[in-house]
């Protein structure tokens, strides 16, 4: 009974787990890759409204805001229902984000479906594709998660002049309408879902368990367990997690701004439109070579992962702040591919630091943590940087922002590294505990006289 149980519990490893691997792809290209190239759409919504780059920019922050805030509310569904349930849900609600758009009323009618649908759709997507992935496998579960997350660069290289064909052949309207119907292949991703017998996700599934206890007990007692992993609010009172999420705010005002700006200012620069379109190619190839890159190099243990991400971070902001320099497309393809590569470089890397801060008892926790807290960023960032560009005048402006906001998610770092070594030096003090736990030298001398004439009548 218990060596059926054992293997009840645990992850295929493989078999169907690959059929959810390349929907997990699927879904991955589906969501993160449309957001990463919806900036071909900003002059088009920007012309066609008349408004200030600011305003058009609140698009974006809506939804990348959406998709935060709703990851944590996506996991709590996945626990309560089932991941194929979430994941075609969230299928619909893009489709809707992105059908409503294409009537393109106003501003605000934008703000609430290509924004908040659209990144509402995107959360209940990312969310149970990436989580349902780890529940499938085991041993391979980074080599599966890697896999899946390649779905990100895989589309978006082949979106950028999808779109811009899409958006030259059917307006910018037409391109919306065409890709939310593009995106109903989420729900059809979500159905390939197939849910385990049993939830094998957690380590404790592992353990013996009493012969009384049933399936279906075990079950409940498991989903129970992840719900309180998920929403463990102490963690906002541990300062290495505050420090590693000030920098995940910092970050996310950065990143999102690259890909928003890229466009217009190629455009600026008197780039042909069919020359634009393969940066954002460009972009996603190098991203996809720096994920595997630092994902492998990572793996060898030669540099601690926190100094790795300082470093990726800091040479991000580096090639944000030479971008600008670019008076071509040659200069301006080159300093793409840089930013390009070490924003891939940072992705492989920054969750893996997350586990390292606060273990992975808590892991499931903080990371809805992370996201919801790094939401902030997200939603600021891009307005941030429209309105820094509105009153300079000058797209340029935009990445000078980004590159010298990553400047200062580096500094946190260092700050974390710091009070991580601290900690560290302090606990190995604590684990010497004959002379350390007695107060004062003479009372170590006299607990050995007596030891030594404790053994002294002993041999008499």
């Amino acid at each position: 009974m218990e060596k059926m149980h054992a293997k009840e519990s645990s992850p295929p490893d493989g078999g169907y787990g690959w059929v959810v691997v390349v929907s997990a792809f699927m879904v991955m290209g589906l969501t993160a890759a449309v957001l990463k190239t919806f900036g071909l759409f900003f002059v088009e919504i920007q012309e066609h409204f008349d408004e200030l780059a600011s305003t058009i920019s609140w698009i974006t922050s809506v939804t990348i805001a959406t998709f935060h805030l709703g990851a944590p509310v996506a996991s709590s569904l996945c626990v309560k229902y089932s991941h194929r349930a979430v994941l075609v849900t969230g299928g619909l609600l893009a489709f809707s984000g992105m059908a409503l758009g294409f009537l393109g009323l106003n501003m605000v009618w934008m703000y609430a479906t290509t924004g908040f649908l659209q990144g509402l759709g995107i959360s209940f997507s990312w969310t149970p594709a990436i989580s349902i992935v780890s529940h499938y496998f085991s041993k391979r579960r980074a080599l599966a998660n890697a896999i899946a997350s390649a779905g990100e660069c895989a589309f978006a290289f082949t979106f950028g002049p999808l779109f811009q064909w899409l958006i030259g052949q059917y307006g910018w309207k037409g391109a919306l309408l065409i890709i939310g119907g593009i995106q109903l292949n989420i729900c059809v991703c979500g159905v390939l879902m197939r849910p385990l017998t049993s939830n094998c996700c957690l380590e404790a599934s592992h353990s013996e368990t009493p012969p009384d206890t049933g399936a279906s007990r075990m079950g409940k007692e498991e989903r129970s367990s992840s719900t309180h992993k998920t929403f463990n609010w102490m963690l906002v009172r541990r300062p290495e997690f505050v420090l590693y999420a000030m920098f995940g705010i910092l970050a996310a005002m950065s990143f999102f701004v690259p890909p928003l700006f890229l466009v217009p200012l190629s455009y600026s620069l008197g780039i042909d439109e069919s020359w634009t379109a393969s940066l954002l190619s460009i972009l996603a190839m190098v991203d996809f070579a720096g994920r595997l890159l630092c994902g492998w190099y990572a793996n060898l243990h030669v540099t601690k992962t926190i100094h790795l991400l300082t470093m990726t971070i800091t040479l991000i902001s580096t090639s944000l702040m030479l971008l600008p320099l670019a008076n071509n497309y040659l200069s301006l393809a080159i300093f793409t591919g840089f930013y390009g590569f070490f924003f891939g470089t940072t992705v492989a890397v920054h969750i893996t630091v997350l586990a390292d801060v606060v273990g992975m008892s808590d892991f499931d926790s903080a990371l809805g943590l992370f996201m919801l807290i790094r939401s902030t960023g997200g939603f600021l960032g891009p307005p941030l940087a429209g309105l820094i560009v509105d009153m300079a005048g000058d797209y340029k402006a935009g990445f000078y922002m980004a590159g010298a906001t990553l400047v200062l998610a580096a500094v946190f770092l260092v700050i974390l590294d710091q009070f991580q070594q601290r900690s560290e030096r302090g606990s190995q003090t604590n684990t010497k505990p004959d002379k350390s736990t007695l107060p004062y030298p003479s009372l170590h001398f006299l607990k050995l006289q007596n030891r030594r004439y404790q053994e002294h009548d002993v041999v008499v």
